[in-house]
């Protein structure tokens, strides 16, 4: 007899109270998790940092070959799919289309996916990397080559690996949700391997493991976000209210600042949010594309114009000629802990932010094809983030190498000027300070969507699946992930709780060897000749079970 799984979600669901539309056992086991871990971070900061920090660099060092090993997996296994004959599958009906134009999709993708952290890393890594790296003699970084090397690794560390994490999740909560009926869940992916097991205790497993990466994913880079913001409101306005002094007498955010900001773009996300994908998210993700298109041209226009064009095709052929031995270098052969710091750090924390990311690129892709959702999630946010490092990035070294110098040590002290140090020593006068004011309004933008998108996220899985879930609920967790923030940028937790999130990678990096294994049993059985017939409409009843 068929399974009724819209059935089983509406059963999962309280029909009163205070947590009414929502998976009681998820929503109670995660907001004790939750306020544990953030009461442990506050008080015990110490003793929370230290050893949630132990945890880390076990994960980063011991396992940095298991960590390094199973992304370049999950890379190839998209090429598969990308190749394969199941690429012309619609995750949905088969006469189903796109809710979404191709602007507006790519817009919130790239914004969900790792806008922010490009706003953020995009010069101050291959800055990092300029200055220091394994693949130059100790001595020699900061040439021509030491330049070429570390534009490599900054396009290796945001390149196809961190897509094709994302895609591995998202296509398989597409899939299952949108072509076999079942909730929009983390638990879903698994139906394949454990039947209707999913909706027990494993289930709720793999659903509160996936809220606790999102919220203190969220809440982390929110507080660490307002930082740079902070930073960039002192630049532009010098008003001493957003700086402060810290113990060893050096300039630092100011954090009455920071909290003021943390409760704006808290509580603009939670309008956003209540709205919805189609408007609030929408709308803000297609301007945080329109305002980095802007910068991007004022860099193409204002900086190194013919520089940075034979370094963008140099650096994209550089990566393509590197990226396999790359995928798979361990540094087996010398003693360095750069590779737990770099490489085995990002993959952990791109799986650590999968479970938000994925569950929301599937919330914006129904009715495209495999094909068409591998092609547009892996390689086009690539080719833009290739674009975004080489001008930021680009600029920044060439100032280095043929200007004044000084982004180094600038980032040295204080990763959150880079941005600024690079505008200002471009030497463009009032446009330079009008693009750092827009640069300012992207972090808040970029931030914004990763808040509205993140609570989105957490309801969803709270609420079975639902893609619309209870509005109070959202208007709860969009203010609470704030408060979560500003709880810990005040009692300094912000670091253990970053290095908390990144800790469970591992539990659901092998929840992500599942899904790739249930995906291709579930595509495989469809293409002999399907077992499961395409929901009707989002929901329904696999077939002949």
């Amino acid at each position: 007899m068929a399974t009724d799984h819209a059935l089983m979600q509406e059963e999962m669901r309280a029909k009163s109270g205070w947590l009414k539309g929502l998976n009681p056992e998820v929503a109670l086991i995660s907001k004790f998790i939750v306020f544990a871990l953030v009461i442990f971070a506050a008080i015990w900061t110490k003793e929370a940092g230290g050893l949630f920090s132990a945890v880390k660099d076990w994960m980063v060092t011991g396992l940095k070959w298991y960590y390094i090993g199973i992304v370049a997996i999950f890379l190839f296994y998209c090429f598969w799919l990308l190749i394969s004959r199941y690429g012309n599958i619609r995750l949905g009906r088969d006469d189903e289309r796109p809710e979404f134009s191709y602007f507006s999709w790519f817009a919130m993708l790239f914004g969900a996916g790792m806008g922010i952290g490009l706003v953020f890393w995009s010069i101050a890594e291959p800055m990092y990397h300029f200055d220091s790296n394994p693949f130059i003699a100790e001595g020699q970084s900061q040439t021509a080559e030491g330049a070429r090397t570390a534009m490599r690794i900054t396009f290796f560390h945001w390149g196809l690996h961190p897509w094709a994490i994302y895609v591995i999740v998202a296509l398989s909560l597409a899939y299952f949700a949108y072509r076999r009926g079942l909730p929009l869940s983390i638990r879903s992916s698994l139906y394949p391997l454990i039947g209707d097991r999913i909706y027990g205790p494993i289930g709720h497993a793999a659903d509160i493991l996936a809220i606790f990466g999102t919220v203190f994913g969220v809440a982390t880079s929110l507080g660490l976000g307002v930082q740079q913001m902070a930073t960039g409101l002192y630049e532009l306005t010098g008003a001493e209210m957003f700086i402060q002094l810290d113990a060893e007498g050096n300039q630092a955010p100011n954090t009455a600042a920071m909290l003021v900001l943390i409760a704006i773009i808290s509580a603009i996300a939670t309008v956003s949010v209540v709205s919805g994908v189609g408007k609030g998210i929408r709308i803000l993700s297609e301007l945080n594309l329109w305002l980095s298109i802007s910068i991007l041209v004022f860099l193409l226009v204002f900086g190194p114009t013919l520089f940075l064009l034979e370094s963008l095709l140099q650096a994209t052929g550089d990566y393509l000629q590197h990226v396999i031995p790359l995928s798979f270098w361990t540094a087996a052969n010398i003693e360095t802990p750069w590779q737990g710091w770099w490489t085995a750090f990002y993959w952990g924390w791109w799986i650590s932010w999968a479970p938000f990311v994925g569950m929301f690129i599937a919330r914006i892709s129904r009715g495209r094809t495999i094909r068409e959702f591998v092609l547009g999630v892996l390689l086009v946010p690539t080719l833009l983030a290739f674009v975004w490092l080489t001008l930021f990035g680009g600029t920044a070294l060439h100032i280095e190498l043929f200007g004044d110098g000084g982004i180094v040590e600038a980032v040295k002290k204080d990763v959150t000027v880079a941005l600024y140090t690079t505008f200002a020593k471009m030497d463009v006068g009032f446009v330079g300070t009008l693009f750092s004011a827009v640069a300012t309004l992207l972090i808040a933008t970029y931030f914004i969507t990763s808040s509205d998108s993140g609570t989105l996220v957490v309801n969803t899985l709270m609420s079975a699946g639902d893609p619309n879930p209870p509005t109070v609920h959202r208007v709860i967790w969009g203010l609470g992930e704030g408060a979560v923030a500003a709880v810990l940028l005040v009692a300094g937790g912000l670091s253990a709780l970053q290095t908390a999130s990144i800790t469970g990678a591992l539990p659901f990096s092998v929840i992500m060897i599942f899904m790739c294994i249930g995906l291709t049993k579930a595509l495989s059985e469809e293409q002999v000749g399907p077992q499961f017939a395409p929901a009707a409409s989002g929901g329904g009843a696999p077939a002949g079970e």
